[in-house]
């Protein structure tokens, strides 16, 4: 029986966050593991998309109006975005210093 990837599956998310990518789509859309995805919000939707690799990435643009490498630097520049964000949010969810100690 032939299973399509847009049927809704129910995943389970754990008590730190954690979910399971299903494996057919993880080998649909070449999604290694241990490994990467983008993840992002979008009209009002979680998105999860996969990362390529670099080497993937490497020339495969051919448009006159982009330089080689501007892929690369886009995902580069999105991954630090990513930290940047991982690493504010930390800090919120970090405790304040009490005066009171």
């Amino acid at each position: 029986m032939s299973r399509s990837t847009r049927d809704p599956e129910v995943v389970r998310v754990s008590q730190k966050g954690q979910a399971t990518i299903p494996k057919t789509l993880r080998e649909e859309f070449g999604i290694d593991t241990p490994g990467e995805v983008f993840i992002y919000e979008e009209d009002e939707r979680i998105i999860v998309e996969p990362i390529p690799s670099l080497e993937e990435l490497g020339g495969i643009h051919a448009d006159t109006d982009r330089e080689r490498g501007d892929a690369l630097d886009r995902v580069r520049e999105l991954k630090h975005e990513e930290r940047r964000r991982e690493e504010s949010r930390a800090d919120r969810l970090q405790p304040a210093d009490s005066e009171d100690e």
